[in-house]
């Protein structure tokens, strides 16, 4: 019996090593691609699938990568797979920039005629009316604020820029907050089975964008969503985090960022419980707080965090 225990752990060990590969292997590609070294990044996201293919958001990465390296077999090979593990964004597909160099291949047809065969039978009982509402405020939400964090992102971002992309935020932001209103007043928090996904998504990422007092009032609504698997509670954790600090409270996940005007580094806001934040965000399906801050040029280190919380209090209160 020690014998096979030995094994059995050592088995363990493997997996969990695989695991870790896949995941420094999916940073590594992600990272290649920020910096358009698509090369680079399909070799790592070739590593990664090797160990690995199930995960269809990072498949269908890869196949960006590879259609803008013009390894376009590869691309058409990891759409496939990532339509196999669950892709269902056929929205998107068509107008992703990304793929635009494989439309003339006879592959592009396939995977399009693919895709739309499984959401007709994934949407047969959908509200289409509703859901093509949803999506195309969902695309009025999230273009806009790709054009922001481009030039938030730059080191030396233009000032008047920002403001004058934050102007149009909030307009488009007040007309979509009226639709989405509307929705859940009506109709309450509609689930993905009724119309799809990246819908569903969007009554969140509205709300996620509203002022305070909307937040406040549809919050006890997504919580009861989340309880009926009517929405995530990832996205319900980034909900409660805003409300939090808004409240002059500390947020709770870590999932709100800050950038201070002095040094004009990015931070992340007044953390309650530092120490125990991982297991917080695991218990809502969010990856480390490591892995998160990684993505916005943050090194997390608990303890220098833990001795910089008081200045980041501080800037808190002058935002407000």
């Amino acid at each position: 019996m020690k014998k096979i225990s030995a094994i059995f752990l050592f088995l363990l060990g493997i997996t969990s090593l695989q695991a870790q590969s896949y995941k420094e292997y999916i940073q590594k590609a992600d990272s290649c691609y920020k910096g358009k070294d698509y090369k680079s990044s399909v070799t790592y996201y070739e590593k990664a699938f090797k160990l690995e293919h199930k995960n269809s958001t990072q498949l269908y990465n890869g196949a960006c990568s590879a259609a803008r390296s013009l390894e376009t077999k590869k691309a058409f090979e990891w759409l496939n797979l990532a339509i196999d593990n669950g892709y269902e964004n056929l929205y998107h597909l068509k107008k992703d920039n990304d793929l635009t160099i494989l439309h003339p291949e006879k592959e592009w047809q396939k995977i399009i005629t693919k895709l739309q065969k499984k959401l007709n039978i994934m949407e047969a009982n959908y509200d289409k009316p509703l859901q093509e509402e949803l999506l195309s405020i969902f695309e009025e939400d999230q273009n806009i604020r790709k054009v922001f964090m481009t030039i938030y992102k730059s080191p030396n971002y233009d000032k008047k820029k920002i403001d004058s992309i934050g102007k149009i935020i909030n307009y488009k932001d007040s007309l979509n907050l009226i639709k989405i209103s509307k929705i859940l007043d009506e109709k309450g928090w509609i689930g993905e089975n009724v119309v799809g996904s990246q819908a569903n998504q969007t009554l969140f990422l509205v709300i996620q964008h509203s002022d305070l007092e909307t937040q406040q009032k549809y919050l006890p609504m997504m919580r009861d969503a989340v309880k009926k698997g009517n929405a995530k509670a990832s996205s319900l954790a980034l909900l409660e985090d805003r409300i939090a600090l808004r409240e002059g409270r500390k947020q709770i996940y870590g999932s709100q960022l800050a950038k201070n005007p002095a040094t004009n580094k990015q931070y992340i806001s007044p953390l309650e419980d530092p120490d125990n934040v991982d297991k917080r965000r695991a218990e809502v399906g969010l990856g480390t707080i490591a892995e998160y801050a990684q993505k916005w040029g943050i090194v997390w280190d608990v303890e220098a965090y833990k001795k910089e919380l008081p200045e980041f209090e501080k800037l808190e209160k002058i935002k407000k």
